[in-house]
């Protein structure tokens, strides 16, 4: 292997258990395993989720959904996002469900002639997705639309993650207008299907809410999107994943003496560097280049230098003793006392987690422990 992924199982199933025990009575755990579970493997974690007794999933597209199915995956699958009209017959083929992205959407899907079910998007801030949460005629269509057989409605709440109090301010608004939405519903006579609302900052901020689903996505792999993050409640998750490379080369270069594209390393004394065999087609962000991210060679922390290439980085191993081709570089993950962080990876590179484990390439193989 030139560079690898390493996903500790037993660590998402702690972190289950530590989000699973805080959540209110009565609401099940939606798992998100979009984006390949984000870089976690969407399949083997399907699997061991199922194996925990959990049987709501969300994916984001309906290639997500069929791999899923295709692998055993049991339970509901929600496809979050848009999915083209003429691939509703595999919609429900595979007994997926297929999320109403608009009142539009809705009627379109209608006309397919068969039956098919769906959750409705309430869009109550956000304006990405979903029928008005002001628009309750339009919402009534929907749910008679007779080939449409609706198991739920959702929102997003798309502050959640700030405490700060104007943020608190627009979610705890979102949350009113659902609910508000939710009444007048039922005052029509409208059968509510199971509502969910919180993602994962959402459990951890608003912890008192009180609906049917939780969607769990990021939180599952023990981290937050951003070091910055704070939460109301904080949990002892684990980060689930390592990412790993090879040394494939070490060479001395002089004082005075670049590296790399453009000679972006210069030395201004005596260095030994080494070549690592991953780059930015793997997923290590280029903007990463001169901003000093850390990586770990022999439980010793030391730096990126030069440009990050396609396939390739160069690090400076002046100060650590013994290096040569074929040892192991930890880029996230712990080493002996030493840790590197996704969190502080996304930061440099000035993005969130959620970006850095869902860019991780298909060439990284993937060793599940």
């Amino acid at each position: 292997m030139r560079a690898w992924l390493e996903i500790d199982l037993e660590k998402i199933k702690w972190n289950v258990n530590c989000l699973r025990n805080m959540m209110p009575s009565g609401c099940e755990m939606m798992a998100v395993i979009k984006a390949n579970a984000y870089g976690h493997g969407a399949v083997p974690v399907g699997k061991m989720l199922n194996g925990m007794g959990i049987y709501s999933f969300a994916v984001a597209t309906v290639d997500e959904g069929i791999e899923l199915r295709e692998n055993g995956i049991i339970g509901d699958i929600l496809i979050l996002g848009y999915t083209d009209l003429k691939r509703m017959e595999e919609v429900v083929r595979y007994d997926l469900i297929q999320t109403i992205v608009d009142e539009r959407y809705g009627e379109e899907m209608n006309k397919c002639g068969f039956s098919i079910q769906a959750e409705l998007k309430i869009d109550s801030g956000m304006h990405r997705l979903g029928v008005l949460a002001e628009n309750i005629e339009e919402t009534e269509k929907v749910f008679n639309l007779q080939n449409l057989r609706i198991k739920g409605m959702f929102t997003h709440l798309y502050e959640s993650d700030s405490l700060e109090k104007e943020a608190v301010e627009k979610t705890e608004k979102q949350i009113e207008k659902f609910d508000r939405l939710v009444d007048n519903l039922k005052q029509r006579g409208i059968v509510i299907p199971k509502l969910h609302i919180q993602s994962s900052y959402g459990l951890l901020n608003y912890p008192q809410l009180q609906y049917d689903y939780v969607r769990i996505g990021i939180a599952l792999f023990g981290v937050l999107s951003s070091k910055q993050d704070k939460t109301k409640v904080k949990l002892p998750l684990q980060p689930a994943l390592s990412l790993k490379a090879l040394v494939t080369s070490v060479r001395e270069i002089k004082s005075g003496e670049t590296a790399g594209y453009s000679g972006a390393y210069h030395a201004e004394a005596d260095r030994k560097i080494a070549a690592v065999s991953i780059g930015y087609a793997d997923g290590i962000p280029r903007n990463l280049s001169g901003t000093n991210n850390k990586v770990i060679v022999h439980g010793q922390k030391t730096s990126i230098i030069g440009k990050i290439c396609m396939d390739q980085l160069l690090i400076d191993v002046t100060m650590i003793k013994d290096v040569r081709a074929g040892d192991t570089v930890t880029l996230i993950g712990r080493e002996g006392e030493e840790e590197v962080s996704v969190l502080d990876m996304a930061d440099k590179a000035g993005t969130i987690a959620n970006e850095i484990f869902s860019r991780l390439g298909k060439r990284l193989e993937m060793k599940v422990v």
